[in-house]
């Protein structure tokens, strides 16, 4: 006599679960998942594959608790049954849907995109979480999701980010500090990131008017606000923040994340400080740079700091509220990368820049580093 195939066993299981009571049903669940984790270390996927009609049987006429039990048992598995881990993962309980969500290998990225369409704001957030998320799925999140799915997502470091998401994320950046931070935040951003980050227009984009369409676009945008210029410390708040400052460089931590985070939240006299401490010039001279329209002396009072060329061009880009241009950016970072370590604070210390921020030719170089003296 012939052993009956996988789908007569399968389709035995599923009529003596269709006239089972609800109580049986929860019994036959629990030992199926008991049986799935015995194998936990050495899946059979035949198995797998047999018990997954019944299991999307049982799951209708067992209570939610019995669900959840079966969402968590399922998201250990590297090889689980595939139409049953789907119906759990699009499950409109979150208790229920985000065990697998989180943990499951055996979700496929499509699966776990197709989530991101359909289900809301706990599923997200979920898979946000997760200990990797693939490119598709995260351009999935950043176009479906909301803020506080895009935030989840940009802190996660196992996150994948193609240009499109990049992109994605810049677009959103341009009305919203918080993903900006945390965007310049994050580890191993591309620096053509982080300068197209640095260099969007800050803060919530204002309406458009009714009649805006018939305003002329050189009326617009002779009348548009200029940016506003961090305000000026007083005497004050440079003596309430040096003691800390000073304090963070002795115990090597007043280094580029340190000076990132001023930069990022605005605080100009810890800023100031910190450039003043690290490059050994007094505060004046730093105030004078921060204003002066040519980049340079910045650059080398940054490079003086021994400051890398993401956190300069995040100063760069914030400095007397300015917005550096294209051209400006390449210029600054040609200047950083040619600048001489030594050159650079020699040069700084002894006050030079000051001295002839105003009275050089911009484009004179040599003359303002002082090289060809």
């Amino acid at each position: 006599m012939m052993a009956n195939s996988p789908a007569d066993i399968l389709a035995e299981l599923e009529e003596a679960v269709a006239a089972c009571p609800p109580e049986r049903c929860a019994r036959i669940l629990s030992g199926i998942i008991r049986l799935l984790a015995s194998g936990r270390d050495k899946p059979q996927d035949l198995l797998v594959n047999v018990v997954d009609g019944v299991l999307l049987r049982l799951m209708g006429r067992v209570a939610p608790t019995a669900l959840a039990q079966l969402s968590e048992a399922l998201a250990g598995l590297n090889v689980a049954p595939q139409d049953t881990l789907r119906h759990l993962a699009s499950h409109e309980d979150p208790v229920i849907a985000c065990p697998v969500l989180l943990k499951s290998q055996a979700l496929s990225t499509g699966d776990l995109a197709a989530v991101v369409r359909s289900c809301g704001e706990t599923h997200q957030l979920a898979i946000c979480a997760r200990d990797g998320v693939e490119a598709a799925v995260a351009e999935a999140l950043v176009t479906c999701g909301t803020r506080a799915v895009r935030l989840a997502l940009i802190k996660n470091p196992g996150a994948r980010f193609s240009d499109a998401v990049c992109a994605l994320l810049i677009e959103n950046s341009a009305a919203d500090d918080e993903i900006t931070k945390a965007m310049a935040l994050r580890p191993g951003i591309p620096d053509i990131v982080l300068r197209k980050l640095l260099s969007a227009p800050p803060g919530p984009k204002a309406p458009a008017k009714p009649n805006a369409s018939a305003q002329p676009p050189a009326q617009s945008a002779a009348t548009a606000p200029a940016p506003v210029a961090p305000k000026r410390p007083r005497p004050d708040d440079y003596a309430s923040a040096r003691p800390e400052i000073v304090a963070l460089n002795r115990v090597g931590k007043l280094n580029d994340s340190t000076v990132n985070r001023f930069v990022i939240r605005g605080e100009t006299a810890n800023l100031f400080t910190a450039l003043s401490v690290l490059s050994g010039a007094p505060t004046e001279i730093v105030e004078h740079l921060m204003n002066d329209d040519d980049c340079e002396g910045l650059v080398m009072a940054c490079r003086a700091s021994r400051l890398n060329w993401a956190t300069t061009l995040a100063i760069l880009s914030n400095r007397s509220g300015a917005r550096l241009s294209f051209a400006q950016r390449e210029r600054a970072q040609l200047i950083f990368e040619t600048l001489l370590l030594s050159t650079s604070q020699w040069t700084v210390r002894w006050g030079e820049i000051a001295a002839s921020a105003n009275t050089c030719d911009p484009g004179n170089r040599g003359a303002k580093m002082g090289v060809n003296r």
